[in-house]
């Protein structure tokens, strides 16, 4: 847990207009937007303002990537129109992994738990990009448990874009989790490895429980994200972070 500091506080008090704001662009739903403020001021007051900046820019690179040829990614089946402003079940399936690491780091004052929450982060950021940007330049889109072809927006479909988009929504939220700790190389490995096995877990996990009825898309990510953290935390671990 943090001291308060004047920016932390001011940070604080901005949450709530960034809710009113993803409200009226309607990226959020009244509950979506309740449910984000409350979850951002505890992501500020536990792990301060570089974790939150890292779950912003993942909340702005979510909406942007998502609206992007939106219209086209509905008219080819790749997405429905409810998705396009998300409710309390996706703000918990993709904060909530980050909010019980933040609470364990504020408990043991451990690095490790940082590498975890940034990994977590990390997870959802790429694993939004990949499903969102795959969908429109993926071309020849695979399951990832079979390799056989799958129509793009597909649960577990995997490509070359994706991948790389997965990557690049990994290494953006990097620059946030190095200025918490004193091993920086050991912390951006830790959230690269742990990201991009995360994203990975998420299709994993898309192709086999989602898409058997056990776990909907809130679900899946959840439990991506909290494998991602998990996976960063041992990298940092085993590097003797």
């Amino acid at each position: 847990m943090h001291d308060p500091s004047s920016t932390t506080l001011i940070m604080g008090l901005i949450v709530p207009l960034l809710g009113v704001i993803a409200y009226r662009v309607r990226a959020l739903d009244l509950a979506g937007t309740l449910t984000s403020t409350l979850l951002g001021i505890l992501v500020i007051y536990l792990g301060g303002v570089y974790t939150f900046l890292a779950l912003l820019l993942f909340l702005i690179a979510g909406v942007a990537a998502t609206k992007y040829h939106f219209d086209e990614k509905v008219k080819r089946g790749f997405s429905s129109v409810e998705e396009k402003t998300r409710s309390i079940g996706n703000v918990l399936g993709n904060g909530l992994a980050v909010l019980i690491f933040l609470i364990i780091e504020a408990i043991t004052r451990q690095d490790v738990f940082w590498a975890a929450a940034f990994s977590a982060i990390a997870t959802v950021n790429g694993d939004t990009l990949a499903s969102e940007l795959g969908k429109i330049y993926g071309k020849r889109p695979r399951l990832i448990t079979t390799f056989k072809p799958v129509k793009p927006g597909t649960n577990g479909g995997i490509s070359l874009a994706g991948e790389f988009f997965a990557l690049l929504g990994i290494l953006v939220i990097v620059p946030f989790a190095l200025p918490l700790t004193k091993y920086d190389f050991t912390m951006a490995l830790a959230i690269l490895m742990g990201g991009f096995l995360g994203v990975n877990v998420d299709s994993l996990i898309g192709a086999t429980l989602e898409n058997k009825g056990l776990l909907d898309n809130n679900g899946t990510n959840f439990l991506a994200s909290l494998i991602g953290g998990l996976i960063g935390a041992l990298v940092f671990y085993a590097l003797g972070g």
